[in-house]
């Protein structure tokens, strides 16, 4: 009996990779284009056999299960372009990787699909959109680490993660960056960050190793998801320094793995003394490391989105028999 078969796009690099965890098989669109959602698999991520490429116009003529949205535009315009009437009349999921940007509370979600299904990967996402008529769950989000990288420290200094971070402003906290570095020692890194002072694109998957060597991580975003950075640094170690916004307040405790506040200048003394104390730091981010472990944890969100998979598509469970690329992870009380 084939693997339950998801057609999806590649939107979001990191996530994909993290989604391919679980045990179906995703089909992703390919064109000569390679525009946004139609780059295939591209070389950046160790993909698994579960990642299937497949040219955008002959789409229509796969076997197909489920259709996975993580647009906008892939709702509205993507799926007529491609998919045949019978694919469109599938089961569909739509994946809404972030709070609403228009008005906090009141922006109605445009996947207005009685019988399909909205997935938030936060709490605080599923909290701020209004659905209408749409079922909703929220799928916390999973990552790994390779087990070998581990918390050092050494430098003394914070580093962020941003990706564009001036070029998207204040949402992401540009200027509470700019502000804030000119006390603390701070390194940028992320996809055209070198143009404003910055180190410049880690690959991904080097990611982990390139921040274990910091003090502490800090994210300056007012407005957004749950950056999978910030769980990733966790993972390692780091302690995690940011504003009380969103769904990371319910991530670090204040004082016990890491320092939050609304008013960002609050933040200064507690970086400061983190890098003046590396036991301190690696106590607080010690304890995130567990915090993490337990919810983020990739087998938990690999089941989750397996069930969710066969819930919608009244397929029955199955265990495939795909051999993953990824490299040796971190274990935890959530695997």
């Amino acid at each position: 009996m084939r693997p339950l078969r998801v057609m999806t796009w590649h939107v979001h690099g990191n996530y994909l990779y993290y989604l391919a965890h679980a045990q179906v098989e995703f089909v992703i669109p390919v064109d000569t284009a390679r525009g946004a959602g139609f780059g295939g698999r591209g070389s950046t991520f160790p993909f698994g056999a579960n990642v299937v490429e497949c040219p955008a116009d002959e789409i229509q003529h796969e076997p197909l299960d489920c259709i996975l949205f993580q647009t906008r535009k892939n709702y509205e315009v993507d799926q007529f372009d491609i998919l045949s009437a019978q694919q469109r009349s599938l089961p569909q999921i739509y994946l809404q990787h972030d709070p609403p940007w228009n008005d906090p509370t009141n922006e109605p979600h445009w996947f207005d699909e009685p019988d399909g299904l909205l997935v938030h990967v936060t709490p605080f996402n599923a909290l701020m959109w209004d659905r209408g008529r749409t079922a909703s769950k929220v799928i916390d989000h999973g990552v790994t680490v390779p087990s070998t990288v581990n918390y050092a420290g050494d430098i003394q200094r914070g580093i962020v993660v941003v990706n564009h971070l001036h070029k998207r402003g204040r949402r992401v906290g540009a200027d509470v960056f700019d502000s804030l570095r000119l006390h603390v020692p701070l390194d940028l890194v992320g996809m055209e960050t070198d143009a404003d002072g910055g180190l410049g694109e880690v690959p991904p998957m080097d990611l982990p190793r390139f921040i274990s060597r910091y003090r502490f991580f800090f994210n300056p975003i007012r407005w957004t998801s749950l950056g999978l950075a910030i769980i990733e640094a966790m993972m390692i170690g780091l302690p995690i320094v940011g504003l009380a916004t969103t769904e990371l307040v319910t991530v670090i405790k204040n004082g016990e793995s890491g320092f939050l506040d609304t008013d960002p200048t609050r933040l200064v003394e507690p970086m400061q003394a983190l890098l003046e104390d590396r036991a301190l730091a690696g106590k607080l981010g010690a304890r995130g490391r567990d915090y993490a472990l337990e919810r983020f944890g990739i087998e938990r969100f690999a089941r989750e989105w397996e069930t969710t998979f066969i819930e919608v598509t009244g397929r029955g469970a199955r265990r495939s028999p795909f051999v993953r690329t990824s490299p040796k992870s971190t274990a935890g009380s959530a695997r």
